[in-house]
């Protein structure tokens, strides 16, 4: 099969479309063949040469942990369409997984957005849940034109929140369509939140920006931040754990089958454009999911 992967770690130089064995399904598994797998910042610590907790990674390494396709294999009906997560290998023709890590894919879902939205909503849904937020509090999402922040803005509102969403001035109208006030980062920041009364913040940026933020919130069990996982403890604030699930992504599924989850797919790259897809994740801005097409 092919594969976007890398032999050492390094910059989005290091990958590669290689030629690597098709896995088959044992057992309890599934195997499908991915037609998108998304792109985020996990995947460009990985080919960076970091190793998620509890996994020994061979040579070579294919990044991706989310994807989406069509079951050829195991325990599901051949021609099942699901999307699913993993923790690496989404970025290659076949991923081989657990049937419990799939879900089916909503008709209503295109391709490219199924290959991108397992990771964001679910990290969105789960950090809500960690956060307790409740109907009639206001929340902050500190970096919200994101895939990632975009759900988070969507579920609460879902649940009855207030949300103010921080985003450059470019990603205002968007925020707006979303259902969030915008505020612009930056210098005056703490000023131009602190009138509005926030009771939780979801942190998407880290930083200076999260230093601001803690005073505006006393309580630290309600703020919660995506990036800052090193200095997290020393502030006393959370970081968003594990709890991705087939059921989860059902629900979450179900919300945009429905029309009240939007996801919007910033850029779909051809997977021999891997390279520049990752360079495009590691900029940093932009609104939006970056996935990569599989034929």
């Amino acid at each position: 099969m092919k594969a976007v992967a890398f032999t050492e770690p390094g910059g989005p130089e290091v990958l590669r479309v290689l030629d690597l064995p098709e896995p088959h399904a044992g057992p309890g598994e599934v195997r499908v063949r991915v037609k998108a797998a998304g792109v985020q910042p996990f995947d460009a610590a990985v080919r960076g040469g970091w190793e998620p907790p509890g996994l020994v990674l061979g040579w070579p390494r294919v990044p991706g942990n989310e994807f989406a396709g069509v079951v050829d294999e195991g325990e599901l009906p051949a021609g099942t369409e699901v999307l699913g997560f993993t923790a690496v290998r989404a970025a290659a023709e076949y991923i081989v997984v657990p049937a419990s890590d799939v879900t089916p894919k909503p008709a209503e879902m295109p391709w490219d957005v199924a290959g991108g939205f397992t990771a964001g909503t679910q990290t969105a849904s789960i950090a809500l849940e960690a956060l307790e937020l409740r109907a009639g509090e206001t929340l902050l999402v500190h970096g919200a034109a994101g895939s990632v922040g975009a759900a988070a803005v969507q579920l609460a509102k879902l649940n009855g929140a207030k949300v103010i969403g921080t985003a450059s001035e470019a990603n205002h109208d968007y925020l707006r369509e979303l259902g969030a006030l915008p505020v612009v980062y930056g210098e005056g920041l703490r000023d131009r939140v602190a009138p509005l009364g926030v009771d939780v913040v979801l942190d998407g940026a880290g930083g200076e920006a999260l230093d601001l933020l803690l005073e505006l919130v006393r309580d630290r069990n309600r703020i919660l931040t995506l990036v800052d996982h090193h200095r997290a403890a020393e502030l006393g604030v959370l970081v968003s754990k594990s709890g991705r699930s087939a059921a989860r992504l059902a629900e979450l599924a179900a919300l945009y089958a429905k029309g009240d989850l939007r996801f919007l797919v910033r850029r779909a790259y051809p997977y021999p454009e891997a390279a520049a897809a990752h360079r495009e994740i590691e900029t940093g801005h932009g609104r939006g999911k970056t996935v990569l097409m599989f034929p």
